[in-house]
């Protein structure tokens, strides 16, 4: 641990935004002795990036709003010397000196600390695609990114642009472009959109896409560009060619670790500045933080990249409380994110399933499709829940939701339950604030826990429609919506009896296979697998019902096949 400071020192500063700001405000807070020097190699100390496609798009129309913290009021109010337009160049941890360049007079120097924070953040990747240095083709970082694309925007006056990736830049850009009136191609090159969800999940987001005429492309990437007289021409994995004004590559982003690196700093295997739980490198007098720096995920125990401004927030005021001797823990991330794509959202907290598979982890998930307040009152809208949980004890191990309002208060919800070790029993026994034009008497996130504990306690046994495709001929689908409902698509070998029907004719049942039993969204499933399994039927709930399985098939431009 490191020990209290009583003389005073110097704290060296390299980047500023989320993460090393707040370690530097968090420092002179906690010493009004320190000397505290920030390095910046851009024009802005704290900006908030996440806004930068919102002024894009018009929605923030004020520029100046995006500016967190202005130099000129960082050194007034925290007394803290700000040098913007300076790079550093590289670390000395055995002098603690760092060597520093001016962006705009070349000069350098060295500069000598007690105590260095990096905060360099994360760089986008570009793909090493012929003809993308092209002014054109765009990443989005900073301010400067932003200004560049919307001067773009705003004096050529693009028909139609490429965005390349499905991600949460991807996604915010095709809205912002969109929003601007121009026509946009979006490339994904997996078979999904937002890669670290499943991708039932995100099927919601395809035909969002759609119907606001977004040209979507998934298993698409692009392959080269050339100059054309009024923009470009690129071409694809497809084969096909598209005409563009504007390229932006949102392809993901890395850590720039390569001054740590070069430092002979520990970086850690997925390419992140290795620290500890006290934001420390393996130089003691070294602490990292934010997009650049990799961390523990909270439930699944391996290292991870969280590239988000709530951690590296975080972090950087840990950072700062350990220097002054404080011992102040960053303990693990869940990951926690939300993406608005136009009229919907999608959220996530925790482990996905695909995750926990490629771990080896058991994992049992069920789906709920809850309006998002009491369907009586006006403006109600459906949401899909998926809940991860251990089949064991019922731990809660991540979530999933889209729709078009209340995502953010489920996962948020959720995300504290992961937290507290809460397992899906405890999920019942919530309570939730509730008015009509808020929730329900019994809130999603309650339905999400009757659900899952129904399993746990053997009151049903669920089938997932990824299993359907491979059942036999022991086994038989039982549609138990009404006849009107089923003229609208059933799954392919279902037979129909309506749940209200059900008892008068248990007769035309065949006793000697294991029916997997199927509604909409699930409910009238369970209440049918209730009835038969009490008249010595074996049968299986379809979890989330027929809405779920249309969700898990294969997407084409029409919507799922």
């Amino acid at each position: 641990m490191t020990q209290p400071i009583n003389h005073p020192i110097h704290i060296v500063i390299v980047g500023g935004v989320a993460g090393g700001a707040s370690a530097a405000a968090r420092a002179r807070r906690l010493s009004e002795t320190a000397r505290i020097t920030i390095f910046e190699r851009g024009e802005h100390i704290s900006f908030a990036n996440c806004g930068l496609p919102y002024h894009i798009a018009g929605t923030i129309s004020d520029r100046g709003k995006l500016l967190v913290q202005t130099p000129e009021a960082m050194r007034r109010r925290f007394g803290i010397d700000v040098r913007t337009q300076t790079e550093v160049l590289a670390i000395d941890p055995a002098a603690r000196t760092v060597r520093v360049r001016s962006r705009v007079d070349g000069a350098e120097q060295s500069v000598s600390y007690d105590y260095l924070v990096l905060s360099p953040g994360a760089e986008p990747v570009r793909p090493p695609i012929p003809g993308a240095d092209h002014p054109l083709v765009r990443t989005l970082r900073n301010m400067a990114d932003m200004d560049a694309i919307k001067a773009i925007i705003d004096e050529h006056r693009p028909e139609r642009a490429i965005v390349v990736g499905g991600g949460y830049i991807g996604l915010e850009m095709t809205e912002a472009l969109v929003q601007r009136g121009v026509s946009v191609s979006l490339l994904v090159r997996g078979p999904q959109l937002m890669g670290h969800a499943d991708p039932e999940m995100t099927e919601p987001l395809n035909a969002e896409l759609l119907r606001h005429r977004v040209d979507l492309r998934l298993g698409t990437s692009l392959q080269q560009l050339t100059p054309e007289p009024q923009g470009l021409r690129a071409f694809l994995s497809d084969g096909s060619e598209i005409k563009a004004g504007l390229v932006i590559l949102a392809t993901g982003v890395r850590p720039e670790a390569t001054l740590a690196r070069e430092a002979g700093l520990a970086i850690g295997e997925r390419g992140g500045i290795s620290v500890d739980e006290a934001m420390r490198t393996s130089d003691p007098r070294i602490f990292a933080v934010g997009d650049a720096v990799e961390v523990i995920d909270y439930v699944g125990g391996q290292p991870a990249l969280i590239p988000l401004a709530g951690p590296a927030n975080r972090q950087g005021r840990i950072a700062a409380d350990n220097i002054f001797g404080r011992d102040s823990r960053y303990d693990r991330t869940q990951g926690t994110a939300i993406c608005k794509v136009f009229d919907l959202a999608i959220g996530m907290t925790g482990q996905s399933e695909k995750a926990l598979r490629r771990a080896g982890r058991a994992c049992e998930k069920i789906y709920v499709h809850p309006a998002s307040h009491a369907g009586y009152y006006p403006g109600a809208h459906p949401l899909s829940l998926k809940l991860l949980f251990d089949p064991a004890d019922g731990r809660i191990l991540g979530a999933q939701a889209v729709g078009a309002d209340g995502i953010d208060k489920r996962i948020d919800v959720l995300a504290v339950a992961i937290r507290a070790g809460m397992t899906v029993f405890d999920l019942e026994e919530l309570e939730l604030a509730y008015a009509p034009p808020y929730g329900s008497a019994r809130d999603p996130i309650n339905q999400a826990g009757f659900a899952a504990a129904n399993v746990l306690r053997g009151d049903v046994s669920l089938a997932h429609a990824d299993q359907l495709d491979t059942l036999s001929d022991q086994e038989l689908l039982l549609d138990v919506r009404s006849p009107a409902e089923c003229t609208g698509g059933m799954i392919p070998g279902s037979i129909n009896i309506p749940l209200d029907q059900l008892r008068d004719r248990l007769e035309e049942i065949p006793r000697d296979r294991e029916l997997i039993v199927s509604c909409q969204v699930g409910l009238r499933g369970y209440l049918a697998c209730r009835i038969l399994s009490q008249h010595g039927f074996a049968c299986r709930n379809l979890s989330g019902g027929y809405k779920t399985w249309l969700q898990t098939r294969p997407f084409t431009l029409a919507g799922p096949a």
